[in-house]
């Protein structure tokens, strides 16, 4: 049986609002405040309590989740000496945002000195992911801050401890690597087959089960060769990943020339083609304005 936790959830968004939804649904108490209110009152009518601003939210929670846009919002929190004061003893700080590796190191050195415990958990899985409380989540930090937020985390997903601070990011940045340069293979294989003349939905059901079979395929696939993008994953933060990831390439002495080549594409595809809050599978349609099909 869970056991109830004072929980704040600050940054109730595309997938905020589902994991918030799925705290609840775990019988955790749960506040939220979202920058924008709107979006997170409707929580209200599901029990949640809506905070007015940060430090009132903060105040008396167990657990602190951050789901925002970058690193840089999440340590603006942390750098307010007003949220510093309102922040309960042995409380534990969960930053599921994406960010850079240092920005989660940062945090988590900052908060230590305050007496406060820190693990970085980006998710993937998309809002059908966050919706369904099945979140791949890659927690960095110390193991026993990871065994004593395992039950909260696990109401919005699978965690997995990867190593200390800054592994959770990095295993993000990892996951969007492989998520942009799969986009990227399975945007071609739809427009080859559309273009050859065979039924792009029948060939993803072919390739069910096999060695080219993925999530992206199947979902993002459909998508595609449906001309759905409605932000599920949104391309500007698509984006923002790649440019963490090839900035830790750079410190690593590495070059990725792979995910060079679709960061140079996804930003095209936000430039040129006003693709910034589209679904991250709309690089669909620069890979079809390429090809002088876009009509």
């Amino acid at each position: 049986m869970t056991t109830s936790r004072k929980i704040t959830l600050i940054g109730t968004g595309l997938m905020g609002f589902p994991m918030s939804l799925n705290l609840m649904k775990a019988g955790h108490d749960l506040t939220v405040w979202n920058r924008s209110a709107s979006r997170a009152k409707p929580l209200v009518a599901h029990g949640a309590t809506l905070a007015t601003n940060p430090v009132e939210a903060i105040t008396s929670a167990e657990f602190v989740i951050t789901m925002l846009s970058d690193g840089f919002a999440t340590g603006a929190l942390i750098e307010d000496e007003e949220v510093q004061r309102a922040l309960s003893k042995n409380a534990i700080w969960l930053d599921m945002s994406s960010a850079k590796p240092e920005h989660a190191r940062e945090q988590s050195s900052k908060l230590k000195d305050l007496g406060i415990a820190h693990l970085d958990a980006p998710v993937s899985g998309g809002t059908k992911g966050a919706e369904n409380a099945a979140l791949a989540i890659m927690v960095g930090g110390d193991a026993d801050t990871f065994a004593a937020a395992r039950e909260v985390l696990q109401a919005m997903g699978r965690p997995v401890h990867v190593g200390p601070s800054g592994a959770g990011q990095l295993s993000k940045l990892a996951n969007q690597t492989i998520v942009a340069v799969t986009i990227s293979a399975v945007a071609e294989a739809m427009l080859l087959v559309e273009q050859g003349g065979a039924d792009p939905a029948a060939v993803r059901e072919a390739l069910k089960g096999g060695f080219a079979d993925s999530t992206i395929l199947q979902q993002h696939g459909a998508r595609m060769t449906n001309g759905d993008f409605e932000p599920g994953g949104l391309t500007k933060f698509q984006v923002k990943d790649l440019n963490n990831t090839l900035d830790e390439a750079r410190h690593l002495d590495l070059n990725l020339p792979a995910t060079e080549n679709v960061r140079d594409r996804f930003q095209y595809f936000i430039d040129a083609m006003n693709g910034a809050d589209k679904d991250h599978s709309g690089l669909y349609l620069e890979l079809k304005s390429r090809n002088g099909l876009l009509t």
